[in-house]
This record gives structure tokens, C-alpha cells and sequence, in this order.
């Protein structure tokens, strides 16, 4: 897995790292060691799963406070998205600075 660290402390974008052979390729999309590595707790809660209808859905903007704070992932697998995160941590070095990577397809 390729962990690119955004300017916001915290925040990565996951990408996998492709093996390819004759077959076609292999890349793993989780691993608790690594994720754990970066400090972020993966001790996931729930999994769940969106489809939109119409192109420029817009869905979910979530605000999380201590102690119910949880890691998320983030992952297309047809069509794209635009994932945006804001910084609402006061004490934190990029307070109010957001990152919206490019749009996120489901290329491998």
C-alpha cells in the first residue's frame, strides 16, 4: 500500500501498490500493521457502501468529535468521486485548511 501524507496532519491518500504478472495484477487494500504505523486506530466499526444515481450527487458531510472520532476509508470502485476533508481541530496546525484531492476513479 502507498500512504501519501496531505497537508493535513493525519490525513492520507491510499492508494494500492499494484503486483502485476501474466495474470494481471494483486495489491492489498488493508492492512491494520500499516495503517497502525501512521497512527491511525483501525479498529473499524462499520463498512458501508453508496451508489448515486445522478452525476453531482452530493453525500455526507461528517463532523467527528472525541471520543467518537473514527479512521475512515475512502474508496470508488466505478465512476468517481470528489472526497473533501476539512481541518476542524483547533489545536492543530492546519486548522481550517481543507484537501480535496484530484477526483477519485475506479481504476486500479
Amino acid at each position: 500500500m502507498i500512504f501519501e501524507e496531505t497537508r493535513l496532519k493525519g490525513a492520507y491518500v491510499v492508494d494500492p501498490e499494484l503486483h502485476n504478472d501474466s495474470r494481471g495484477f494483486f495489491a492489498r487494500t488493508w492492512c491494520v500493521n500499516e495503517f497502525e504505523a501512521r497512527g491511525l486506530t483501525p479498529a473499524w466499526s462499520s463498512c458501508s457502501i453508496s451508489f448515486n444515481d445522478r452525476k453531482g450527487t452530493m453525500r455526507g458531510m461528517h463532523y467527528q468529535v472525541a471520543p467518537c472520532e473514527e479512521a475512515k476509508l475512502i474508496r470508488c470502485t466505478m465512476g468517481s468521486i470528489c472526497d473533501v476533508i476539512v481541518d476542524l481541530r483547533p489545536d492543530s496546525p492546519s486548522f481550517k485548511e481543507h484537501f480535496a484531492g484530484d477526483p477519485i476513479g475506479g481504476k486500479p
